[in-house]
């Protein structure tokens, strides 16, 4: 809708305009949205069934908000899209610093004018986009900052003194006056600022530097914070905790198909990008599955989470090594590898944090076994299970049917006689599909169960197999400075390392 034409008080009088509160108008145009079956929150995926309802409660109660969750768990963005249930003009005082209401004003400057000009009061008009204030709570945040104080340049220039109202610096929360306003990690605040926001949430008004003043401020409130906050850097004290009235606790991505619908989503690839990088399901999927992992590994602080960053990021960073490779050999296009996810590694070590444990195996490491561990979840949904063979009673945990015989033994035994198989990360993709040819029975395993894949396709499913059974412990793999993986016999890797643990405790000895 365009911006409305009317320019004065008289005007808006005459237009039958009716001012209504923030909560009222948010309310209003909820009930609209519920009525319609509309989702107010179409960016936020996954809550749908949890997390939205309670914020529809919420604000049908009239409610200020507090959302309490870990890290990257879309709190923020939540809050930012409350202003789509905004009234998409309302009307304000021209020259208002904190956008007084026509009908309602609060502000000095606004009285006065309207005592002066009566209808002839100059109107202007805000958009719902420009309603919205934010802060992030850090401990250097002051009551100035956030409500206001007496500023001495002005009162000296209007040559005023500093107990006239007119010396008043409004602060960020009056500013956001008839609008929604956020504070982002709540217990990073100070107690004593907490405490300053009491009477603004309870009576809706605030106290500067001890004037006699009361601005009953109309605001929508939204307070985000971290569980893990509350032992690690401060609280939320319990006075104002009360005042919030409704705390919506959020969460992860349940299921990997939400968690790749928020990468998607969310993932800033540019379009050169796209079309000289194809990303298969497969390692799309992978992706989702090396968050999954760490949301629930023993290596990782689950107390401090794992941000959806993770997968965004990881997503951004894969496409780019394959970019990368494909500009070095001057390839037009590329496919993304299994060998690729060595360019995820930084992702991953930058998005989590680790407990004593996770320090000690380093965080390299526990990027890698994430990975791996994301392989071998994500493998028995492609290939049947290399241990339901072990036990010929058992049945495979996937929708493959079982075939007669091991369709792995070929290639365990290929390597069982002693050859090995260096998949560099950088190999052309003629090099890197002339190199996994070289496995017996590998492609003839693939081809079992994708009889109608492409040659593509068919190459990724066979560097993906290698891999799963190297997980499985069937085969041996380890990483190669030059980026890659060599893989090989799992029994004579094995002797390699008794052997060198043997020589390792001669020298000892002779020492």
């Amino acid at each position: 809708m365009d911006q409305p034409t009317i320019k004065t008080l008289g005007e808006l009088k005459k237009n039958g305009y009716k001012p209504k509160t923030v909560k009222e108008e948010i309310r209003q145009n909820l009930i609209k949205s519920i009525q319609q079956k509309h989702n107010p929150f179409p960016d936020v995926l996954g809550y749908e069934d949890s997390v939205i309802p309670d914020v529809e409660r919420a604000l049908l109660s009239k409610h200020n908000i507090l959302f309490l969750g870990l890290r990257g768990q879309a709190k923020t963005r939540m809050a930012r899209e409350m202003v789509n249930l905004l009234d998409e003009w309302i009307p304000v005082v021209e020259g208002s610093e904190i956008n007084d209401d026509p009908f309602m004003p609060i502000s000095l400057y606004a009285r006065e004018q309207i005592a002066e000009l009566g209808d002839a009061t100059p109107i202007s008009w805000w958009h719902r986009n420009e309603r919205y204030g934010e802060k992030l709570a850090t401990p250097d945040v002051s009551v100035a900052d956030l409500i206001g104080d007496v500023d001495p340049i002005k009162a000296a220039n209007m040559r005023l003194s500093f107990a006239d109202e007119k010396v008043i610096h409004y602060g960020i929360i009056p500013r956001s006056h008839r609008g929604i306003f956020v504070i982002n990690e709540l217990p990073d605040l100070q107690a004593r600022i907490q405490v300053s926001l009491f009477n603004i949430l309870q009576e809706g008004d605030i106290q500067i530097r001890g004037f006699k003043l009361r601005l009953p401020l109309d605001i929508m409130f939204v307070f985000t914070a971290n569980p893990e906050d509350y032992t690690n850097r401060g609280s939320i004290v319990t006075p104002l905790k009360d005042r919030i009235e409704s705390q919506i606790v959020t969460h992860y991505p349940k299921t990997v198909e939400v968690s790749r619908a928020i990468t998607a989503q969310e993932a800033r690839v540019p379009e050169e990008q796209q079309k000289r990088v194809e990303m298969p399901e497969l390692c799309r999927m992978l992706i989702e599955e090396i968050a999954m992992e760490a949301r629930k590994s023993e290596y990782v602080d689950q107390k401090s989470g794992v941000s959806a960053r993770l997968t965004i990021s990881a997503f951004e960073n894969l496409m780019s090594t394959a970019e990368r490779r494909a500009l070095r050999e001057g390839h037009e296009k590329t496919t993304v590898r299994i060998a690729d996810f060595i360019g995820v590694i930084p992702s991953i070590t930058g998005k989590i944090e680790l407990v004593y444990e996770g320090e000690q195996e380093g965080p390299m490491n526990v990027a890698y076994r994430l990975t791996g561990q994301g392989i071998r979840t994500l493998f028995t949904q492609y290939f049947p299970d290399p241990q339901s063979f072990k036990k010929s009673s058992r049945e495979p945990q996937n929708r493959k049917t079982k075939p007669a015989v091991n369709p792995y033994q070929p290639v365990i035994d290929w390597f069982g006689r002693g050859n090995d198989l260096l998949l560099l990360q950088d190999a052309t993709d003629e090099g890197y599909r002339e190199k996994l040819y070289q496995v017996d029975g590998l492609y003839a395993a693939v081809k079992q169960f994708y009889p109608s894949s492409d040659e593509a396709e068919v190459a990724l499913l066979m560097e993906f197999l290698l891999h799963g059974i190297a997980e499985f412990s069937l085969i041996s793999k380890k990483g190669v400075e030059a980026g890659g993986f060599a893989f090989g016999d799992i029994l004579g890797s094995m002797m390699n390392m008794s052997l060198g643990s043997l020589e390792d405790e001669d020298d000892e000895d002779n020492m």
